[in-house]
């Protein structure tokens, strides 16, 4: 007789999957919170060090569709170990970047898996409890990164003022080496889908509710990264506060988004639509105060803390997204990351150009409070057409 497939425990599969999910989010952020460190370095400003910001998110946003659509066949556990396996290798070579143009090519490269890992590991949460749980679940595994912005961030800061910014980025790969064997222990055996192909997900791309959705997140969720990207920057220069501060800075912004994360989970499990109306209203409201607390480190740790809560906003998206998604799930799933790095990209861009205008650093508040605002209005459109079209489920309201 053949070998018979282990029965995957969900605990252990959704530890396994939010390990990954640290080493993302320690890179993502921690690459942020280390701008002034390897801006000084490769003698560049500070918005010109955001543009390796961006390149990571635009790496997202081309790799996730691509991957996805054209990986859909292969089994998830699989597909989850390779996509950590070209994170690992990304993240070493960022670490070895020699100068500003070489980082921009490693940051776009260590991006291009990012949106397919969330995406194939979202599916592969949701597929172990029951629907009701599945947004919970789904934020289970998101805990990671948002754990990373109260540890794994502030520990990559600390390191990169003691050890140089590169340590990092090498810390990211050994924490990517270990997602991989993780998963290879405790990830489900699945045989893949053979019906999948690249048509049928990119069957997604034509269902309006799909675009809708995703623009929220991208407009949505751009104004924390305006602000987040410029944290360590205002800190210094606005708030007149000694580096060794911008660490415990962070931990409030992880703190927020770890709190935010698992409540805004429980209550979109209850009711979705609302939940995200919720949070961009939040969002906008905390983002538009950021430029009136900045002044003071206790009110600035404060902002930070309630900014981060609103970070919470991806789960319940992506939980509607497998909603409207229709069988082209792992392409929807992966193109939610590819809108919020978007975001990732749009936040730290205008942010930059508001500074490099002569309006301060303060002033990222008001482009992310313009950004949550669009977001919204966004949203409002798309539950809108799903009353018309009679296509949402009473409990998501």
């Amino acid at each position: 007789m053949g070998a018979q497939p282990h029965k995957a425990h969900p605990a252990l599969v959704l530890f396994a999957l939010s390990v990954g999910a640290f080493a993302i989010g320690t890179t993502e952020f921690a690459s942020m919170s280390l701008l002034p460190f390897f801006a000084r370095d490769l003698h560049i400003d500070a918005p010109t060090a955001g543009h390796a910001i961006s390149a990571y998110a635009l790496g997202v946003v081309a790799g996730a569709p691509v991957i996805a659509a054209f990986a859909a066949r292969l089994p998830r556990r699989t597909l989850l170990i390779g996509l950590m396996a070209m994170f690992a290798i990304g993240n070493a070579l960022s670490a070895l970047s020699p100068s500003y143009h070489w980082m921009l090519l490693f940051r776009f490269l260590s991006g291009v898996p990012h949106g397919a890992y969330f995406g194939v590991a979202a599916l592969v949460a949701a597929s172990l409890v029951p629907i009701e749980k599945r947004t919970l679940a789904i934020a289970k595994v998101m805990s990671g990164l948002t754990i990373a912005t109260v540890l794994g961030v502030p520990v990559a800061n600390w390191m990169g003022q003691i050890l140089g910014w590169r340590s990092g980025f090498f810390v990211v790969s050994a924490l990517a080496v270990l997602t991989m064997t993780l998963v290879a222990f405790y990830a489900p055996r699945d045989a893949g889908d053979p019906k999948a192909s690249p048509m049928r997900e990119l069957g997604a791309l034509g269902k309006s509710q799909v675009w809708l959705t995703l623009l929220t997140g991208a407009i949505g969720f751009g104004g924390l990264f305006a602000v987040y990207t410029y944290v360590a920057s205002t800190m210094i220069e606005v708030t007149h506060v000694s580096e060794a501060y911008v660490p415990l800075v962070l931990i409030a912004f992880g703190l927020g988004m770890t709190l935010g994360n698992l409540a805004i989970a429980w209550l979109a499990d209850r009711a979705l639509n609302r939940t995200v109306i919720g949070v961009l209203l939040w969002s906008a409201a905390a983002l538009a105060l950021f430029p009136f607390m900045a002044g003071n480190i206790w009110s600035l740790s404060l902002i930070v803390f309630l900014i981060g809560v609103g970070g919470g906003m991806g789960t319940p998206l992506q939980a509607r997204l497998m909603d409207v998604a229709g069988d082209a799930q792992t392409l929807a799933a992966a193109l939610h990351h590819s809108a919020f790095n978007i975001a990732n990209a749009i936040g730290p861009w205008l942010g930059g150009l508001s500074i490099a205008a002569g309006y301060g650093l303060v002033s990222t508040g008001w482009i992310g409070c313009a950004l949550s605002l669009g977001g919204l209005a966004i949203f409002v459109i798309a539950i809108t057409l799903d009353r018309r079209l009679d296509l949402i489920p009473a409990a998501a309201e």
